[in-house]
């Protein structure tokens, strides 16, 4: 993942959107969206998988994990021997062990820099963590956004898709019209201007390219990949997930669709007897995008929010309306 905005408990109607794109060099073999296991006895993971290394940017599990991953752009630190970044997402997602324990393993793997937001939904977490910090910092409700920088580090790109991420959520009626907006988010092929440049390392013609949300290089040889959305939507008590994916070719035409719906994911913390999630929902795939009509609103009811807060912070529900 090259660009990244995350709207967790900041909706009532949709309280889990991840929006993201991927960019990478186009010899590099992937597969996309689909469950697949990393290794005997883990836990299958949604999500695309990187061929060279076996890993991913971006999962989640039936059992309510959820990772995704941004290197971090600094030529003068790159370490080529250094492991795959990529093995980060799926090691979380194995949910062995506890954060602060993944989390001390990680810091000391050697890996090149990134960032990853780790997420257990049946502990109520969310967490960034950074190779340049000590400490992984817990996420609040809100509207964050990654790229190839900190934590909400305010490049154009990140600013402008976490200002359209609010403003599709204000708009939106249903699911089907939030996805339109959100891929439409994430094709803007618009540059910084010069003066709005960040400073990475990487030369200035570099720096334009990869400034705008959808990445194409000059030889096409490099560019956003895949757009992937994560949409939670409230379905009376319980929520819905819808997982979608744009593929690209080196042209960037959309080459397929994919999309995966979970009900019941994610699961609520500290519920007992909560209904589980539905196993390794299917993963559809098509060539055309098809939106459909608008749905009635959701019926107003009352429900948790999918953080839990932290000690000293109050619990209450929050009312959802449609």
């Amino acid at each position: 993942m090259c660009l990244v905005a995350l709207a967790i408990d900041h909706d009532r109607r949709f309280p889990l959107v991840v929006v993201a794109n991927r960019d990478e060099f186009f010899s590099r073999p992937a597969n996309r969206l689909a469950w697949w296991t990393p290794d005997k006895g883990d836990a299958p993971i949604l999500g695309g998988r990187d061929l060279e290394s076996g890993g991913t940017w971006m999962g989640l599990t039936q059992q309510g994990r959820l990772a995704f991953l941004t290197n971090v752009r600094d030529p003068r630190r790159q370490d080529p021997q250094a492991p795959s970044r990529g093995t980060i997402v799926p090691a979380w997602l194995s949910g062995r062990e506890t954060t602060d324990r993944f989390w001390m393993r990680t810091a000391l793997s050697g890996h090149n820099g990134f960032n990853l937001v780790a997420a257990d939904f049946t502990q109520g977490e969310c967490f960034w963590a950074s190779g340049a910090e000590p400490y992984p910092r817990r996420l609040q409700r809100g509207v964050y956004g990654l790229s190839n920088g900190g934590l909400d580090t305010p490049w154009p790109k990140v600013q402008t898709l976490k200002a359209r991420l609010r403003a599709s959520l204000a708009g939106a009626t249903t699911v089907d019209a939030l996805a339109a907006r959100l891929f439409a988010a994430l094709s803007d092929r618009d540059m910084a201007p010069d003066a709005e440049l960040p400073h990475t390392g990487v030369p200035r013609e570099w720096e334009r390219a990869l400034s705008a949300a959808f990445v194409r290089s000059h030889d096409q040889a490099y560019g956003t990949r895949c757009s992937t959305l994560i949409i939670t939507e409230r379905s009376g008590r319980h929520p819905v997930t819808h997982v979608l994916e744009r593929s690209f070719s080196t042209t960037g035409d959309v080459a397929l669709l994919r999309r995966a719906t979970l009900r019941n994911w994610p699961p609520r913390y500290r519920t007992e007897g909560a209904p589980l999630p539905d196993p390794q929902a299917a993963v559809s795939e098509s060539a055309i995008d098809i939106v459909t009509p608008a749905a009635s609103p959701a019926k107003r009811t009352r429900v948790r929010t999918l953080l839990k807060p932290e000690p000293g912070r109050l619990n209450r529900p929050v009312a959802l309306t449609g």
